[in-house]
């Protein structure tokens, strides 16, 4: 049952947002979630639900239960509440937008460590090896958060290729010089916009692209779309990454990042981008180097590069991304990690981690869907395809 507007103001008003809060009872299992601080804005706005004050909207429902929930933001060193209440935590709850990263030997020093549950989609926050290694079970929220971040996606890419950002900020700036913006404004109709990863996200991508008319639609992805999903939207698959982003004007990343794509957009590949081309990552940050994105915006061939994710998150401030340009002075459309975390999303993710959850205590089986690591080992191809050099890519589940 989620908490009433009034009893989380109350809350909030007793605990600061980076206290520690910890429900106790001398029975049952204890169970950690390392999610963010959302201040004024989540005792606001109970639907806020990925945030230290709300916390997922379990608290009472597991206190009645007897368990132990621990909920902080403080992750960081071993002196931080996520290092040091893990080592006896039974379930560790974690989210992608202000992830608690666990390491092999975060792993092994938490000895009771069962379960690992992403509230959202994408766990390459968990050494995924390691977690098989220590039988312990890793899922997500899978589906949770296709459709808010296909439309950030769209969005993006009408950001960079209209250059909104630069429009806005003359606005702003109290300034009107229509020559200045619309010299690097265009249309989307009649590009060719194309994504790695076709999946559950780039799919979608693709299917809210149709009606801009775009002169083609492709796909790189080891997994082939099926003949019917491909032919609904007219995408043609390029089975070479260079030849598939040299004939893009706008490619969009949509990938899970593992050993295969970290990397992946690099400055190698980037050479091989149409001169103008527009770039947009709302996948994991590490899939694009950093300071090869950044270089190839200041001197080509990238016009424009877009997304909310970071190598490292909650980003530095003087992380390279946030202020990167190209020559025009625009080109950037970064933005905090929260595509997949609008209040729809939420809603769905934490009933998700509840269903988990449920299933756990009770001895259920999960969603198959959900389980990146079972019991027995890897149960996904979503973070590559192991012991398959052709499939180390693994797109098809993003």
């Amino acid at each position: 049952m989620l908490r009433s507007a009034t009893a989380i103001k109350s809350l909030a008003a007793r605990k600061s947002a980076t206290s520690l809060y910890s429900t106790t009872s001398s029975r049952g299992m204890k169970i950690l979630a390392i999610l963010y601080d959302g201040g004024k804005a989540a005792e606001q706005e109970p639907r806020l639900l990925g945030t230290t004050e709300n916390k997922l909207g379990l608290s009472d429902w597991l206190k009645s239960m007897g368990h132990e929930y621990v909920v902080s933001s403080d992750k960081e060193g071993p002196d931080s509440v996520f290092q040091k209440e893990i080592a006896d935590a039974e379930i560790v709850i974690t989210t992608p937008f202000h992830p608690g990263y666990l390491t092999r030997d975060i792993m092994e020093k938490a000895k009771n460590l069962k379960l690992c549950v992403t509230a959202g989609v994408g766990s390459d926050h968990i050494d995924l090896n390691a977690a098989v290694e220590n039988k312990i079970q890793v899922l997500e929220v899978t589906g949770s958060n296709v459709t808010s971040v296909a439309e950030h996606v769209v969005m993006s890419i009408l950001l960079l290729v209209r250059n909104f950002t630069p429009a806005h900020e003359m606005i702003e700036r109290g300034d009107w010089k229509v020559s200045d913006i619309a010299r690097n404004a265009f249309d989307l109709e009649g590009k060719v916009i194309g994504t790695i990863g076709a999946g559950r996200i780039g799919y979608r991508v693709l299917q809210r692209l149709v009606p801009f008319d775009p002169k083609e639609l492709l796909y790189f992805d080891y997994n082939p779309l099926p003949e019917k999903a491909a032919k609904e939207i007219k995408a043609r698959r390029v089975e070479d990454l260079k030849e598939f982003v040299s004939q893009c004007d706008v490619v969009t990343v949509n990938t899970p990042l593992h050993e295969g794509t970290m990397g992946l957009v690099n400055e190698e590949l980037l050479k091989h981008f149409k001169k103008g081309s527009w770039l947009v990552n709302t996948a994991r940050g590490a899939i694009c180097d950093k300071d090869a994105v950044a270089a190839a915006l200041k001197n080509g061939p990238l016009n424009g590069y877009a997304g909310d994710v970071w190598n490292v998150q909650p980003a530095p401030k003087d992380h390279i991304w946030r202020t990167m340009k190209n020559p025009l002075g625009g080109g950037n459309g970064m933005v905090p990690h929260y595509s997949g975390t609008t209040l729809d999303a939420q809603a769905r993710y934490a009933n998700g981690v509840r269903s988990i959850l449920e299933n756990y205590f009770g001895d259920k089986p999960q969603e198959p869907v959900n389980i990146i690591v079972g019991k027995s080992g890897y149960e996904t191809k979503a973070y590559g395809q192991r012991g398959s050099e052709k499939a180390k890519h693994g797109f098809s589940s993003s």
